[in-house]
C-alpha cells in the first residue's frame, strides 16, 4: 500500500510516498531555517505563508522523485495536529482537496503519534511489543507505554518548557542562533560538562511528568552574573555542555524509571526532534543494559517530516480500513491529546 503523506505542523512543509509502512520512496522537505532564524524563532504568520507557497511545489517534486503518478496512490495521509494552526490549515486543505478530487481514502495522524512511528520507517527487523517511548521535540515530550498499533498511554509530558523549547531559548541566550539544538550539541563537545551546576528537576517523587523552565531561567542567571567580565567562547562551550548534561540526565533517568515500572516492556525507543542528539542517545544506551533501544534510522526522520505520518497512517488503516474514506474534510486541532 503506497500512501501520500502531507506534514506542516510547524515550520517544514514536507510531503512523502510510504510504502507499507516501512519503505520511504520519496521525502520532500521544503525548510524555512533561514527565514525563522532571523527572527530567533518560528513566526506563525510567515511559516503559514511559506506552506502557501511550498506545498504544490513539494507535492510535485515527491511524486516526481518516487517515479509515480496518481494512480499508484492508495491513500492520503497528513497530519491533524497539534501544532501551529495557520500551517496545519495548509496541509489539511490540501489534503482535504485530494482525497476529493482523486477519491483517495484520506487517513488525519496526529504529530506526536507519528514522530513515535517514525522507529518503523527503513526497518526490516520486526518492533516487539510493549515498547516505552519518549518523544522529545521543540513543542512537547511525552513518555508512552505503546502495547500495540494504535494503542498508547500516556505516562508523562511536558508541564512547562519542553526540552527543545529549553535548547532553542538557551541557544538564543548565548547568541548560537536558531535551531538551538544542532547549536548547542556542537558547541558541548568543546566544553566541560561539570563546568556549571545546574538544576535537574524531577518534579515529585514518582513524577514521570517533565519541566525544564527552572533549567532555562538558571542558564540566563548564569549568564548575567558573568557578563560584566566578558562572555568567552569557553564560558560559551562549557555552559552549553552543562546545559546539555542536565537536560539529558532528566530525560533518560525518566525514560528508565518508567520502563522499570512495566517490567514487560520489550523495547526502548526515543523519538522526536531531539532524539537527534547524540549525547542523550549515549545516555539511554548505558542506562538501558542489554534491552533493545532504538532510534530513527537516519537523522532526516528525527526532525519533522511526512515519512513519520505516511508511516503512522498505515497501520492505523490496517487496523480499521473502513474508518478512513474520501472526502472527510479533515479539521485541524492543537490538541495534544494522543
Amino acid at each position: 500500500m503506497k500512501i501520500l503523506a502531507i506534514e506542516s505542523s510547524c515550520d517544514e512543509t514536507a510531503c512523502a510516498i510510504v510504502e507499507d509502512g516501512r519503505k520511504v520512496l520519496a521525502n520532500t522537505v521544503a525548510s524555512q531555517i533561514d527565514i525563522h532564524a532571523k527572527t530567533g524563532g518560528v513566526v506563525p504568520e510567515v511559516a503559514a505563508r511559506e506552506h502557501v507557497l511550498n506545498i504544490i511545489p513539494v507535492l510535485d517534486d515527491c511524486l516526481q522523485e518516487a517515479g509515480l503518478d496518481w494512480d499508484d496512490i492508495d491513500a492520503v495521509a497528513v497530519t491533524r495536529g497539534p501544532g501551529l494552526l495557520s500551517s496545519l490549515i495548509i496541509g489539511t486543505q490540501t489534503a482535504n482537496v485530494i482525497s476529493y478530487v482523486k477519491g483517495k481514502p484520506l487517513i488525519p495522524v496526529q504529530h506526536i503519534v507519528g514522530h513515535i512511528y517514525s522507529n518503523w520507517l527503513e526497518r526490516e527487523e520486526e518492533i516487539e511489543f510493549p515498547v516505552m517511548i519518549l518523544t522529545v521535540s521543540g513543542g512537547h515530550n511525552e513518555l508512552v507505554l505503546m502495547r500495540g498499533h494504535n494503542n498508547f498511554k500516556v505516562l508523562g509530558e511536558t508541564r512547562d518548557d519542553a526540552a527543545g523549547e529549553a535548547f532553542d531559548k538557551v541557544a538564543r541566550i548565548l547568541g548560537l542562533g536558531y535551531p538551538g539544538g544542532p547549536a548547542i550539541s556542537k558547541l558541548a563537545l568543546e566544553g566541560d560538562a561539570t563546568a556549571f551546576s545546574l538544576p535537574r528537576s524531577y518534579l515529585e517523587k514518582g513524577s514521570l511528568d517533565f519541566s525544564f523552565s527552572g533549567l532555562k531561567t538558571a542558564c540566563l542567571t548564569v549568564v548575567k552574573e558573568h557578563a560584566e567580565g566578558g562572555i568567552s567562547e569557553k564560558f560559551k562551550a562549557d555552559l552549553a555542555a552543562s546545559f546539555q548534561e542536565a537536560v539529558c540526565e532528566v530525560l533518560s533517568d525518566k525514560l528508565m524509571m518508567a520502563a522499570a515500572k512495566y517490567p514487560e516492556v520489550k523495547e526502548i525507543h526515543l523519538a522526536g526532534g531531539v532524539s537527534a542528539n547524540g549525547r542523550l542517545r549515549e545516555m539511554i544506551e548505558a542506562k538501558a543494559g542489554g534491552q533493545i533501544f532504538r532510534y530513527p534510522t537516519a537523522m532526516k526522520f528525527c526532525t519533522d517530516n511526512a515519512a513519520m505520518i505516511g508511516a503512522a497512517a498505515y497501520y492505523l488503516y490496517q487496523l480499521e480500513p473502513l474508518n478512513y474514506r474520501s472526502c472527510s474534510n479533515i479539521v485541524p486541532t492543537t490538541e495534544f491529546e494522543i
